[in-house]
């Protein structure tokens, strides 16, 4: 049995409604929501095809760390300490204008607006850009 849920599109900054057609644990399809203000039970070509990159058998779903050339499955923690390492050994050898960070039309708005605080009070940079076609 299929059952719907609704939530938003996670392609722009429009808020458009989304309805995800689960059936037995997995995402098969996503239509609009008809009644919503925004997008009016319509969706662009990206919004209808959301769901697509749920169940790839590409995506990412652990950290990987590359040693030696090869990757390796690690832990959030560990992958993050790395990074968190690297960033402040950048920003106290070079200064916050050695970053430039990109946000993603693929992120929700909370997550871009999340990104813009990370880069200025975090990296201390006024280099961040957003663009649809990341």
């Amino acid at each position: 049995m299929t059952h719907y849920v609704k939530t938003v599109c996670p392609y722009c900054g429009c808020g458009c409604s989304i309805n995800l057609h689960v059936k037995n644990g997995r995402t098969v399809r996503t239509s609009p929501a008809v009644k919503d203000s925004i997008n009016k039970g319509t969706l662009c070509i990206k919004g209808m095809l959301a769901h697509e990159f749920v169940h790839s058998p590409e995506r990412l779903k652990t950290p990987l760390i590359k040693e030696n050339g090869v990757f390796r499955e690690a832990t959030w923690d560990e992958a993050l300490g790395i990074v968190a390492d690297r960033f402040r050994k950048i920003k106290e050898e070079s200064g916050g204008a050695a970053f430039g960070v990109l946000s993603s039309a693929r992120a929700a708005c909370e997550e871009n607006y999340l990104m813009s605080k990370l880069a200025r009070a975090v990296l201390a940079t006024n280099n961040i850009d957003h663009c649809a076609r990341l």
